[in-house]
């Protein structure tokens, strides 16, 4: 018999199911009164794909395993199609779950949540460039490039990170044709950019070659998804505790919210019935499978937006999108997309798990690092950046626009486009209320985000 122990340990689907399970089980643990649930399977993946990525790494060529240690090294730990697949399927299952009550949502709420995705996304642009220039001024080694993508990171945008990655090399491509024009210091910051060791400077380097301009960019745009890479996981953990906590802090009674909400939803529904109802079937598989279909097609498409360049909802605006369109319709001749909650949940709940783990093994490693190293300037950015977003988000949707925790819980993850934020309070308020206020916050906020990166690149940092 033969077994070979590091394949085993070095497998992805082997890491994915320990992660899951230890997760859940430290998701069970109490807190006082409070436990992560199914968000404690996102910190087990950042331990274990920490000590996983670590492990490989130590494998020298010629030793035993180094061909299975390279392999989990080059797909990242474990590979980024796993990680979509299992957030497509949450985001459908979230999408279908919510339908349903869509229309009453945009009805009292619309307005509102237009304003609050461009809010949030604009206080997190805010908060980076006040952070931009806190840095320049202590004279931290980050680069403005990696600022800039700590915040699609820590607003865990990726269509954000595809904007910022444009932009930047716009950005970088403007710079290297004025080169000759800018001050020494900005001279010397463009160098820094291209060689960190500090070797090139503005006086033996009065212009830049071909082959350091190409560097420049290239170095700008690898920035960007080092700024991102470090900023998402802190994101991701800011918005879970964030939509745990803030009830316990401000003394919110989420039961008494989920029973007004629903006393509203009834009182709306009453006054706009059309007498027509979709009948309800366990589950549909080709409904499901057809919202995933339509709603990743929709994501794929690009829309010019003349001088803000191309936009698209990416994987996650797309499928939720077609999700809740199918869904609110509910039946297309044979095909029903108003499905069990029970059901629907439990998919939901599954690839969550997965997908919450698949985050915390693919960024473990970082997150350690970025920590113990010269990243940490760029954690507490993540940091800063995702508490100004989430704070004053919150206070203004609950003091101001005055809407139920339950709505504002998801409309507040919706306007950071946080996915994992919007299982966490899924999770936190027991229903899957949430997703509406998500779903309608969600597209302004990926809109305000591709428009305020493209306005950070042109700030002067």
């Amino acid at each position: 018999m033969k077994f070979d122990v590091i394949a085993w340990l070095t497998n992805p689907f082997i890491l994915m199911f320990i992660s899951v399970f230890t997760g859940l089980m430290f998701g069970k643990i109490k807190f006082g009164k409070f436990n992560f649930g199914v968000s404690g399977t996102l910190f087990s993946g950042l331990l274990i794909g920490s000590w996983a990525l670590g492990y490989a790494k130590n494998i020298g060529e010629g030793e035993a395993g180094f061909k299975a240690a390279q392999k989990l090294i080059k797909a990242g730990v474990v590979s980024k199609d796993f990680f979509f697949l299992f957030l497509i399927l949450f985001v459908a299952a979230v999408g279908l779950l919510a339908a349903k009550d869509m229309g009453t949502v945009l009805k009292k709420y619309g307005a509102k949540f237009v304003m609050l995705g461009f809010i949030i996304t604009l206080l997190g642009a805010a908060a980076t460039y006040g952070m931009t220039l806190v840095g320049s001024s202590l004279g931290s080694s980050s680069t403005p490039y990696e600022i800039s993508g700590v915040y699609t990171g820590a607003l865990t945008s990726s269509p954000g990170l595809a904007a910022a990655i444009e932009t930047a090399k716009g950005h970088a491509t403007h710079k290297a044709e004025i080169y000759s024009e800018l001050s020494d210091a900005e001279k010397d910051k463009v160098l820094k950019i291209i060689d960190p060791s500090g070797e090139l400077n503005a006086q033996n380097t009065p212009a830049l070659t071909p082959e350091l301009t190409e560097q420049f960019i290239t170095s700008a745009e690898a920035g960007i998804g080092v700024g991102h890479a470090i900023g998402y996981p802190f994101g991701v953990i800011i918005v879970i505790l964030a939509v745990n906590f803030f009830p316990k802090i401000f003394g919110i009674n989420v039961n008494e919210e989920q029973k007004q909400l629903r006393e509203e939803f009834a009182k709306a529904k009453a006054e706009v019935a059309s007498g027509k109802e979709v009948e309800e079937v366990p589950f549909d598989l080709i409904g499901f499978a057809l919202a995933c279909f339509v709603g990743y097609t929709i994501g794929k498409i690009k829309v010019f937006l003349g001088p803000l360049g191309w936009f698209s909802l990416g994987s996650t605006g797309g499928v939720l999108v077609g999700a809740l369109v199918l869904g609110h319709i509910g039946k297309i001749g044979f095909i029903n997309f108003r499905m069990n909650n029970k059901i629907l949940g439990v998919v939901r709940q599954v690839a969550l798990a997965f997908f919450l783990a698949i985050v915390g093994l693919r960024y473990g490693f970082k997150v350690f690092y970025a920590l113990t190293h010269g990243g940490a300037f760029l954690a507490a950015v993540s940091l800063v950046v995702g508490v100004v977003a989430m704070c004053i988000g919150f206070f203004i949707g609950r003091y101001i626009f005055k809407i139920n925790w339950v709505m504002l819980s998801g409309a507040i993850c919706g306007g950071m486009t946080s996915t994992p934020g919007l299982g966490a309070a899924i999770d936190a308020v027991g229903s899957d209320d949430p997703a509406a206020g998500y779903g309608a916050t969600y597209p302004f906020a990926l809109l305000g985000m591709v428009i305020f990166t493209i306005i950070l690149h042109n700030l002067p940092m």
